[in-house]
């Protein structure tokens, strides 16, 4: 469902946008929107018990963001940290970056968050648990802020910088491919392999080989970096020849998926199970906001290429990911001690199917019909 609306978004207003202008192309995905919003509206029936408001009870038994804050200001440590930052982050304000200094203030108040959030843990499994979900963190950062090349320095480089010209004549497009038909890469690979990706992760784990969510994570980020040797190929063969082949974006947008597939859909499931149930929704924003900040990670990276150069970007983020992912690997046995086999504690709940692909024991048919 969604990756085929990815997949025909991409084609219909990257060809409206390019063919027609940017203002139809926008206007199209805003009507698509708010078709989507209708839909909501119309299925709300079928949702009689999703979102419904808490009661006082259930509300005080969770996190508190008032009390939290009041809190830090019994905390010494805690307060110290929060206030050099925010020190740092209002003269960034002042003097040097407006945009860039309320980043830093909301980073301030997030990792203050997080200080107290480590702070209230009363045990020690729950304290290791919590130094493995901040590097997961750290990983998603990472991952999406190379992936996400995608929408920026990619896609200007199939624009500017490669040759999109068919030996064939299309209808309607001609004998061009449309830049923004890149984008649409993803979406297909994702139909074709997903079911494949996981069920090669899911066969490992059944034969009791290497697949815990910090080693597929770790692995997906090096595939996904690997993909950026094409676009060094590519680039490579632009200085020579003045053009690339479509083919290095092809292959690029390839492997990226691959290791989307491998991390992507293992981290949120990874960070819910490592974070104390009182935090588990927060941990959840803090997940989403950390791929946030991997998108600006990415415009950052993606603006460095106008005078490091497209080589030296594609083969510095090859680098980077590649090395980081590997020293997480070198530390997967003290990381997975950490966790103190949370991933071995699944529960089965009454909204499962019969059984989890990622699970060791495979809920038998019957006894799980008597059961409901």
């Amino acid at each position: 469902g969604i990756n085929l609306g990815a997949f025909l978004s991409s084609l219909i207003v990257g060809y409206v946008g390019e063919n027609i202008g940017w203002h139809w192309g926008f206007g199209l995905a805003g009507i698509a929107m708010a078709l989507g919003l209708l839909v909501y509206l119309w299925g709300q029936k079928y949702l009689r018990n999703v979102g419904n408001l808490l009661s006082k009870a259930e509300r005080d038994e969770g996190a508190s963001f008032g009390g939290m804050f009041r809190d830090l200001f019994k905390s010494p440590l805690q307060l110290t940290i929060t206030g050099v930052l925010m020190a740092f982050s209002i003269y960034w304000v002042i003097m040097e970056d407006l945009a860039y200094g309320f980043l830093f203030i909301f980073l301030t108040l997030v990792t203050a968050m997080m200080l107290m959030v480590y702070k209230d843990l009363t045990s020690q499994v729950m304290k290791d648990r919590y130094v493995v979900m901040l590097l997961s963190f750290i990983l998603v950062i990472v991952f999406w802020g190379a992936f996400e090349q995608a929408g920026g320095l990619m896609n200007i480089y199939a624009l500017e910088k490669t040759d999109r010209s068919l030996p064939f004549t299309l209808p309607l497009i001609g004998n061009e491919v449309p830049a923004s038909w890149f984008q649409s890469l993803n979406a297909l690979f994702i139909i074709i392999f997903g079911v494949i990706v996981a069920n090669f992760w899911a066969k490992r784990k059944l034969k009791s080989k290497e697949a815990s969510s910090i080693f597929k994570m770790a692995i997906g980020v090096i595939i996904m970096g690997l993909g950026f040797v094409f676009m060094v190929f590519a680039s490579m063969q632009f200085q020579s020849n003045g053009s690339s082949a479509m083919y290095w974006l092809v292959l690029a947008y390839l492997f990226h998926t691959i290791g989307e597939l491998s991390s992507s859909p293992v981290a949120l499931s990874f960070i819910t199970k490592l974070a104390p149930v009182k935090y588990a929704s927060l941990m959840m924003g803090v997940y989403f906001a950390a791929t946030g900040l991997g998108n600006k990670v990415a415009g950052i990276v993606g603006e460095l290429s106008s005078e490091a150069g497209d080589q030296s970007i594609f083969m510095g983020i090859t680098i980077f990911t590649v090395a980081f992912a590997t020293l997480v690997l070198l530390m997967l046995k003290p990381l997975k001690r950490l966790t103190h086999g949370v991933e071995d504690e699944e529960r089965e709940l009454p909204q499962q199917e019969n059984f989890e692909l990622g699970d060791e024991d495979i809920v038998d048919k019957e006894e799980y019909k008597h059961k409901k």
